[in-house]
């Protein structure tokens, strides 16, 4: 299998992890017990960092279509996938804006929240449209 497949199935269970946690994180906020909320901000912290670090990975082995977005321009495929881009981004410094500066229950905790959850429906389409691509990785 090609390393751009291995690296887009690893992206997926980490994605859903990132997800799962970043929503329990917040549900546990609203609780009264704070070694609740710290687990699930620990596992969501791990599993995020783990999805960034990979990530990484993805956009390097696609670097080639955001070059072809600089010579080429936007097509009408390529802005979902530019919107997804852009607010990872976004989620990813609030991320960190939350674990170095702010901390939870600030308008930037809030930030993430939301577009976490926009981040997570895009996401969702975006793999979605390639799982018949995916699917046929396997069989290789």
């Amino acid at each position: 299998m090609k390393k751009i497949f291995v690296i887009d199935w690893i992206l997926i269970p980490l994605f859903i992890l990132s997800a799962y946690t970043g929503i329990e994180l917040h549900i546990a906020g609203h609780g009264s017990n704070h070694e609740i909320w710290h687990n699930w901000a620990v596992f969501h912290v791990v599993m995020s960092f783990l999805f960034f670090i990979v990530g990484i990975f993805h956009v390097t082995t696609h670097w080639g279509w955001y070059k072809g977005l600089i010579n080429n321009g936007i097509g009408r495929k390529s802005k979902i996938t530019l919107t997804l881009s852009v607010v990872f981004v976004f989620v990813v410094a609030t991320g960190i804006i939350l674990l170095c500066i702010d901390g939870a229950n600030s308008n930037i905790g809030l930030w993430h929240y939301k577009t976490g959850i926009l981040i997570g429906v895009i996401s969702i389409g975006h793999i979605l449209k390639r799982i018949p691509i995916l699917r046929k990785s396997l069989k290789k």
